[in-house]
């Protein structure tokens, strides 16, 4: 039986890391710098490949890859372009802190990190974020968040949760009964919740939700929907169990939000492709087309423009490319 193909990448086996590095080195020289050039080494390149071409750019031309091309491209396309071109929990401690950031910080990056990643790749992005900024991933959620939100992002941005299949089905019973008696009790922390997410595996996690809408013929999201004046603070909740439930179902839907915005959410729609592309994209881009109208090729081609298209055009294995 042939094995489902899950990346989107289309890399060479064979290539020369000083020869990329050349060739992009000749893009950006002359009056204008050559995009398109540039994504036909870069987009169809993995992360190994993409490492050695950097180290090759650095001992070519005595600088570093990604500051030449912050230098000579712009806008979301050059953030893209060199996020892609990070180790993966180095560009995942670049998300958490540009979301963190921003004016109104986008916590659900912080909670998507938390809950997507591996206790491995998590520890790892911890470990980026400290070299990068000098300061904690935990000890800058607490800074830009208050109260019972603080709390939450927190401790699920502090887990280190058990990574193996072994479930305990009495203790995923009776768990599923404390999460029903907090949320009908309209707790308004949910600190259990917040406990059993941060504290428990996946797996684990997976078989209390499971006993929840056995036991109360509905979903532990839609239990969470009952309280506009926490509604905040249970969306949080919402999107960590969406995550941990079906991971690639709940990236399908930040790039449908990304893309059927009334303005496109670039950073949102670039965040998934830029991460998946060489991980399950193929599989999301299947769930994305079950619930729209079009592929998400189609989606990214109406909603964005220029190279920035075109990078991600190339990434999700377009043929037109």
């Amino acid at each position: 039986m042939k094995e489902k193909k899950m990346s989107t990448l289309v890399a060479p086996k064979d290539f020369s890391p000083v020869a990329d590095a050349e060739a992009i080195k000749k893009a950006c020289q002359g009056w204008g710098t050559d995009e398109r050039a540039i994504i036909s080494v870069l987009g169809h390149r993995n992360i190994f490949q993409r490492r050695l071409i950097r180290l090759a750019y650095e001992e070519i031309y005595h600088e570093d890859l990604i500051g030449q091309l912050q230098s000579e491209l712009s806008g979301h396309f050059e953030r893209a372009l060199c996020h892609w071109i990070l180790d993966p929990a180095d560009r995942d401690a670049v998300f958490a802190n540009s979301a963190l950031k921003r004016a109104t910080p986008d916590h659900r990056v912080v909670i998507e990190l938390a809950c997507l990643k591996s206790p491995e790749e998590l520890l790892g992005i911890r470990r980026a974020y400290k070299f990068r900024y000098r300061r904690s991933l935990e000890e800058d959620v607490a800074a830009h968040t208050t109260g019972d939100v603080r709390k939450i992002l927190v401790a699920l941005a502090s887990a280190y949760r058990y990574d193996g299949n072994d479930i305990d089905k009495e203790m995923a019973k009776s768990e599923a009964g404390i999460l029903r008696d907090e949320i009908h009790g309209n707790a308004f922390n949910h600190e259990e919740l917040t406990r059993i997410l941060s504290t428990r595996s996946k797996a684990q996690l997976n078989s209390t939700f499971n006993h929840y809408r056995d036991i109360h013929g509905t979903s532990i999201t839609k239990g969470l929907s009952g309280d506009p004046a926490n509604e905040y603070l249970e969306g949080l909740l919402r999107t960590a169990i969406r995550c941990i439930k079906d991971p690639r179902k709940y990236l399908a839907k930040v790039l449908r939000t990304a893309v059927n915005a009334v303005t496109t959410d670039k950073d949102a729609l670039a965040r998934v492709i830029v991460t998946c592309a060489e991980k399950d994209l193929a599989e999301i881009k299947e769930l994305f087309l079950k619930r729209s109208s079009t592929s998400l090729e189609e989606a990214v081609a109406n909603s964005t423009s220029g190279d920035f298209k075109e990078f991600l055009l190339t990434l999700l294995g377009s043929e037109d490319n």
